[in-house]
């Protein structure tokens, strides 16, 4: 993923900036607690395709 993009993107949800998880391959909110995730290095900004953080990630 183009970490450049990063400067440009923010959740849909809280217009907050998201934080990149290479590792898990996701976008990250905690504000919103939400985690998007990046496919083919596309990242994936729709509510409906978000994973609810747990408790212990926010």
């Amino acid at each position: 993923m183009n970490t450049k993009l990063l400067d440009f993107l923010v959740c849909p949800v809280s217009k907050k900036k998201l934080i990149y998880d290479k590792k898990g391959q996701e976008l990250i909110c905690k504000q919103s607690g939400l985690a998007y995730p990046i496919r083919h290095g596309i990242p994936i900004m729709l509510v409906e395709e978000a994973r609810k953080l747990e408790k212990q990630e926010n």
